[in-house]
């Protein structure tokens, strides 16, 4: 089948904070990084997707008219990319749309991505592949992570056992071994308690370079707390949400006189031991580890990753995409493999039977 090499993802993750749209050219068996825009959601659509993530009033409606309007942004950030990067809608081959993740419960069989790619196809003139997740999930699999397919044809490395950490709202890794097959699965909370945390308490939407949780200190018993979850004894394949991680659920651990700083602090120490557990226990021999995400930015975290780990990280920088780029970047790689029939998923990773193919294809 022949096809343009130009693809456009879309991302907007747990972090809510808004869209990361890529504009990718494949060919030659490299992944080249044409163009990227970030265009941020506006307070009353970040409320309402976030307030969908748990049971409410008029549910069903609200989810539809939220579609809409996020289909409306993604339409948007498609238009600002393209008349940045000087490329024409028909020389897209098409456009790889995530949703926006507001349920996720592969234990019940669903999972449920808001997002009207239809309209999406309509308002760009591309074509439109979304609803990755689902088809994962009816043969018997977890749904996700789905990046690690993509990581591991852009990052793997014949004499370098490496990990790729994402650090989004979820953390969630990908284990590149030299040989044998590739394994990953989410770790726990990443950024959504920290960042929920933080604006709650200090009004900035995240924790810079994470600067206010350096300035606190763990409180041991809420840090053994966080880490009874039953999910992190869970053995991968594995995945996890605000399903499981959220502000309440955080709420009913605390105790009174605690300072938010210090809370921050143990969220910090949280993520940092979920990621370094997950890699010790599952991820033998691990020599390199990059990250990528918005997490990967947060200076405090990553080196108390690395000090607990042993190991100096990296930026995904270093292996020629920038971390900012990588989960949309893979979702523009994963309408390429619809398009071109090719499976999307790693059965070792997320549990399925068997290979699929990802995603529904809504033509221009």
């Amino acid at each position: 089948m022949d096809t343009p090499e130009v693809y456009l993802g879309l991302m907007s993750g747990t972090s809510l904070d808004g869209v990361d749209a890529v504009l990718v050219g494949f060919g030659g068996g490299e992944t080249r990084l044409r163009h990227t825009l970030f265009r941020p959601f506006d307070a009353p659509l970040r409320q309402t997707l976030l307030a969908l993530n748990r049971p409410g009033n008029n549910e069903l409606e609200t989810a539809a008219v939220a579609g809409i309007e996020l289909a409306r942004c993604y339409a948007e950030a498609v238009s600002a990319l393209l008349e940045e990067a000087s490329v024409a809608p028909e020389e897209v081959a098409a456009i790889g749309c995530h949703g926006q993740t507001v349920r996720h419960r592969p234990d019940l069989g669903f999972t449920l991505q808001i997002n009207q790619p239809a309209l999406l196809a309509e308002l760009a003139g591309i074509t439109v592949v979304a609803d990755f997740r689902s088809r994962d999930i009816a043969a018997g699999g977890q749904g996700a992570p789905l990046v690690p397919a993509f990581h591991a044809g852009a990052f793997r490395h014949p004499g370098r056992n490496r990990a790729i950490v994402n650090i989004g709202g979820i953390s969630n890794l990908t284990h590149l071994p030299t040989q044998g097959p590739v394994a990953g699965f989410d770790c726990g909370p990443g950024g959504l308690l920290l960042d929920g945390w933080c604006e709650r308490n200090t009004g900035h939407p995240f924790d810079r370079n994470g600067e206010w949780a350096a300035g606190g200190a763990v409180i041991p018993v809420l840090l053994d707390k966080l880490l009874a979850h039953p999910f992190f004894r869970l053995p991968p394949p594995k995945s996890t949400g605000r399903d499981d991680f959220h502000l309440p659920w955080l709420e009913s651990h605390l105790e009174a006189g605690y300072e938010p700083r210090n809370v921050q602090a143990t969220l910090l120490e949280l993520t940092a031991c979920a990621v370094a557990d997950a890699i010790h226990r599952f991820c033998p021999g691990t020599e390199e580890v990059f990250l990528c995400g918005g997490g990967a930015h947060n200076g405090a975290l990553r080196r108390r990753l690395g000090t607990l780990l042993g190991i100096e990280t990296g930026l995904t920088d270093d292996l020629g995409i920038s971390a900012d780029w990588v989960e949309a970047t893979a979702f523009a790689w994963l309408a390429q493999q619809a398009l071109l029939g090719r499976p999307g998923n790693l059965p070792e990773v997320t549990g399925a039977r068997h290979p699929c193919l990802l995603g529904a294809i809504y033509p221009a």
